[in-house]
């Protein structure tokens, strides 16, 4: 059981230590050891509030042990401060959480998954967290692979912590697109047993590194499916080490597509400028968007009779991103083993400049 007192969230920043603990029950002091090193955390341990100046104070998350509440009642009030107790059925630990100023309450053993979360957090230094879009084709064929590496080639180059990943069990693996299949790394079959919380460092150390950029790929084994908690934990993971986060989408939308969609700051919907691609990704943009709600369509040339990409963006009804250029990278994209958008001064790296300059912005505002 865990409740919230208030909703302020303990500092965040560079990386921190591990937090603070305040308890004299042994037992209780076992579990929260146990579940600081599940964290990964080395804490500090008191039996109320340090003597030494700073303590209390500069540590990023402070546990209170029910047995403690009273020893830190005088304490300076602070942010990140959690009560800890086991009486599920003892309601005095609210009024003992409001006069330490505890943001949370939290009961063991129901509240373990929790605070694992919370003491990982403090001590990876959790900060903003990345810009994370995901590009998905409106049929067959329209260059979404190619948009995706592009996109995360030209984040890469201007010197953001990049990581693309690749949703799409059956695309062939972003790992080749990116000349890199043989580069050692893990690919997504050994996140498939991942439960709960992924380390954001951890995954970003064990994934290859191509063109200055993370990838999650897929290998090219028999398994074409990750479950979707081990997805959802992955990719919070991504997303708490910052930068940017690119996903390429399958164009179908199953539970693990749907953890990712629910996790992206904004889609893009790429579509060629002819009405059977139009029509086609009007039932994608259907299935997309009733998980992501901020989806914009990318229109590709050359153009059909009558169409623009003002118009395709009109007959789909969603907000136009911008025209895809057409050059032979985007084509044939293996064609080369240059990856796509490796040349900065070509349009498909300009296009993608300028995207990720609006998004950046649009991220900063928000």
């Amino acid at each position: 059981m865990a409740g919230a007192v208030t909703q302020d969230p303990p500092p965040a920043g560079g990386r921190q230590g591990g937090p603070l603990i305040i308890t004299e029950d042994a037992a209780l002091l076992d579990d929260l050891l146990r579940l600081c090193a599940a964290a990964g955390a080395t804490p500090e341990v008191h039996h109320g509030v340090p003597e030494r100046g700073g303590g209390w104070e500069a540590a990023p998350l402070v546990l209170v042990g029910d047995d403690a509440a009273r020893r830190v009642r005088g304490a300076a009030r602070r942010r990140g401060v959690v009560l800890v107790g086991r009486d599920q059925d003892d309601s005095g630990v609210w009024r003992r959480a409001v006069e330490i100023g505890a943001d949370h309450v939290l009961m063991l053993p129901d509240g373990e998954q929790w605070l694992v979360d919370r003491i990982a957090d403090v001590a990876e230094g959790v900060g903003r967290p990345a810009v994370t879009v995901g590009v998905i084709g409106g049929r067959g064929g329209a260059g979404a692979s190619t948009l995706a590496c592009a996109l995360a080639v030209t984040s890469a180059r201007e010197g953001l912590r990049t990581l693309l990943v690749d949703a799409d069990p059956l695309g062939g693996g972003l790992d080749v697109l990116l000349g890199g299949e043989t580069a050692e790394g893990l690919r997504w079959p050994a996140f498939a047993a991942s439960r709960g919380r992924v380390g954001g460092g951890a995954l970003e150390e064990a994934l290859p590194e191509l063109h200055s950029l993370r990838v999650l790929s897929w290998d090219r084994g028999d398994c074409v499916a990750v479950p979707p908690q081990a997805v959802r934990a992955v990719l919070a993971a991504a997303r708490r080490r910052g930068g940017t986060v690119v996903v390429d989408l399958p164009r179908r939308v199953d539970d693990g597509v749907a953890e990712v969609l629910a996790q992206l700051d904004v889609g893009l919907l790429v579509v060629p400028a002819e009405l059977r691609a139009v029509a086609a990704a009007g039932r994608v943009a259907s299935a997309v968007g009733m998980v992501l709600r901020d989806l914009r369509v990318a229109v590709r040339g050359p153009y059909a009779p009558g169409l623009d990409d003002r118009e395709v963006a009109r007959l789909l009804g969603l907000p136009l991103a911008g025209e895809v250029p057409v050059e032979p990278g985007l084509l044939r994209p293996q064609g080369s083993r240059r990856p796509p958008g490796a040349a900065a001064r070509g349009p498909l790296a300009r296009f993608c400049g300028q995207f990720w300059e609006r998004a950046l912005l649009e991220a900063g505002a928000a």
